[in-house]
């Protein structure tokens, strides 16, 4: 049957009376190790950019989100946890700057879900970092996803459908899970 249409297609061509229609690329492949979708990944992507333009508000909310649910990881850090207030937090300059940091780190993360071996290897870096904090347990990287979530969704308002926060939740616990990853393997290492 596939002759049979070339021929078609060839005497069809020659006669120029009309063409096949080109057949359809392959769908783009992914890393089997990345938990979306081809189309998942070029959503998240096109989404990212409008987070991407808003990092330190997007981070501050997160950060508000956070120690609204979880005020006893406010301790955790020296340069504000004196900042008892959600005003106090949110005009705070270390907080927006730290919040940016951890912002430009999901950045990174998520613009290197095109090569994941430098996502795992970056990840799993500022992971392992992380053993450095006194009093850090990997659980806390978890605490951060619904904070995460919740500002994503207010940076992205409409746009974020219920599409949209299914693929970061997908991205986000992929992110958190080699982030923990690299935080477990350092202290294994460190034995």
């Amino acid at each position: 049957m596939g002759c049979e249409l070339g021929k078609l297609a060839s005497r069809d061509n020659r006669n120029g009376s009309r063409k096949l229609e080109e057949p359809p690329a392959p769908q783009q492949q992914v890393d089997p190790r990345l938990p979306l979708t081809a189309k998942q990944k070029y959503s998240m992507m096109a989404s990212w950019k409008g987070i991407s333009r808003a990092m330190e508000s997007t981070g501050v909310c997160m950060f508000l989100k956070l120690f609204e649910e979880h005020g006893e990881l406010l301790l955790m850090f020296e340069k504000f946890k004196t900042l008892k207030s959600k005003e106090e937090q949110a005009n705070s300059l270390e907080l927006a700057e730290h919040a940016t940091t951890v912002m430009s780190t999901l950045d990174e993360g998520i613009k290197g879900l095109d090569d994941l071996d430098t996502f795992f290897e970056y990840l799993h870096q500022v992971g392992a970092s992380h053993r450095r904090i006194p009093g850090f347990k990997p659980e806390y990287f978890w605490r951060l996803e619904k904070a995460f979530l919740d500002a994503a969704e207010m940076t992205l308002g409409d746009r974020y459908s219920a599409n949209i926060q299914n693929i970061y939740k997908i991205t986000i616990k992929f992110i958190i899970e080699t982030l923990t990853n690299g935080f477990d393997n350092a202290k294994v290492l460190s034995k």
